[in-house]
């Protein structure tokens, strides 16, 4: 039979995604292994890969459409033995979504395979299952999707309400008529503004944080740190071939002092609450199009060189595109530090599914009164967001000062 190849999903927030590339051309003989298309994911660019050998029989989404939804078919590769009914006999079971094909995806810099199994539509499903399917006829849909049209939205006037050609034609003459009546009567000046499609990752970036605000009740703790002994050690040990940031001890600090309050490493779900036993510390970096959280993974135990150039690793690669799911993906804790940006300090929003997020501000040179003297030192501010359902005010204080006994005395943390 032939094989429909669908649009993947990559994370479980992913609902839609950009057909970057076609790396194959209709007609063209496929082998297992070899690479079809490029997408491009709320977080990077992936490849995906054939599983089966045959010929490229039909492309149906062009390259370089966007919002295609995720589980709707782009391409179908005929095997030796096919015939033309055969593909007949595809699109006609395709009228109905709920199939999901085999497909492999891979990332650029690492093998990563994510399968879906296929499920077969069925016509003896239950009523519940048969009113959440669409009619919709192969020609309608491919139409639907070329011009980005939500066909859920539209009524079939087909047999049994099928979506039909014609459907999709007056849908979408219908938009564009009530688009350009209103363009005709509002009076815009032109050039003054420029309106940029919105990424996956940004939809996705929104979307969560949206989520975060609205279900974690927020509060918000802070207090100085002073950074003058980290800055010591680092003029020490600091040389050509070895750069240990305050951001490196930042990150070891963060990790530890989960480990000695576990209560705080945790996060809610609507029936209980997880506590986890490892302490993955989500490090926030700005890139061209949002921001991303690569994790340091078991950070309380490794040194700090070696976290420094794993995060100068991470960084390099979200920099580029190239961080692969499981270099992204979970984390307990999150640090976000915009100290280098002269920014003194801010409250970050969590990172769900976490409940805290420390904020870094910039490090300043203040009077302070130590064993009755003033001496000059170097304050950093930080401010803990906390999800008060998980996390309590006193919790939270605990934390915080252990995390600033760490800051303050980082020698504690080489035990």
């Amino acid at each position: 039979m032939p094989i429909s190849i669908k649009m993947p999903s990559l994370s479980p927030t992913m609902t839609e995604g950009k057909l970057a590339k076609w790396l194959k051309k209709k007609g063209d003989q496929v082998l297992p292994g070899d690479i079809i298309a490029e997408i491009e994911t709320d977080k990077a660019t992936m490849e995906i890969e054939a599983v089966d050998e045959g010929v490229l029989f039909e492309i149906k989404v062009d390259e370089g459409a966007e919002n295609v939804l995720v589980g709707s078919t782009i391409a179908t590769i005929m095997e030796e033995n096919d015939s033309e009914n055969d593909m007949m006999d595809l699109e006609g079971n395709g009228n109905i979504e709920g199939e999901n094909n085999l497909v492999s995806i891979e990332n650029k810099n690492k093998n990563l395979e994510f399968n879906e199994k296929k499920v077969t539509s069925d016509l003896s499903l239950d009523k519940t299952s048969s009113e959440n399917r669409i009619r919709i006829s192969p020609l309608a849909k491919r139409l639907a999707l070329k011009n980005n049209i939500s066909y859920r939205e539209i009524k079939g006037s087909g047999p049994y309400g099928r979506i039909v050609k014609k459907d999709i034609e007056n849908y979408d003459n219908l938009k564009e008529t009530f688009d350009n009546n209103l363009n005709n009567k509002i009076d815009l000046k032109k050039n003054n503004f420029s309106d940029v499609p919105l990424s996956p990752m940004r939809k996705v970036i929104a979307q969560r944080l949206i989520n975060s605000v609205n279900e974690a009740p927020h509060f918000f703790l802070s207090v100085d740190c002073n950074i003058s002994e980290i800055n010591k050690i680092r003029n020490q040990i600091n040389s050509d071939n070895l750069k240990i940031s305050v951001n490196d001890f930042i990150v070891k600090a963060s990790a530890k002092a989960l480990k000695n309050v576990p209560k705080a490493n945790c996060s809610w779900n609507d029936n209980f609450i997880r506590y986890y036993n490892n302490f993955d510390i989500s490090v926030a970096v700005a890139i061209d199009d949002g921001l991303i959280t690569p994790i340091v993974r078991n950070a309380e135990s490794k040194g700090l060189g070696e976290i420094s150039k794993e995060i100068k690793d991470l960084v390099d690669k979200a920099k580029k595109g190239n961080l692969t799911p499981e270099e992204y993906q979970g984390g307990n804790f999150t640090v976000s530090n915009l100290g280098m940006y002269g920014i003194k300090n801010f409250t970050a929003i969590i990172n769900p599914p976490q409940s805290m997020i420390l904020a870094i501000g910039k490090a300043e040179k203040k009077p302070l009164i130590i064993n009755n003297e003033i001496q000059i030192s170097e304050i950093m501010s930080v401010t803990l967001s906390c999800d008060h359902r998980v996390v309590d005010g006193a919790l939270g204080s605990v934390w915080l000062n252990k995390f600033k006994s760490y800051i303050e005395n980082p020698s504690l943390m080489l035990i």
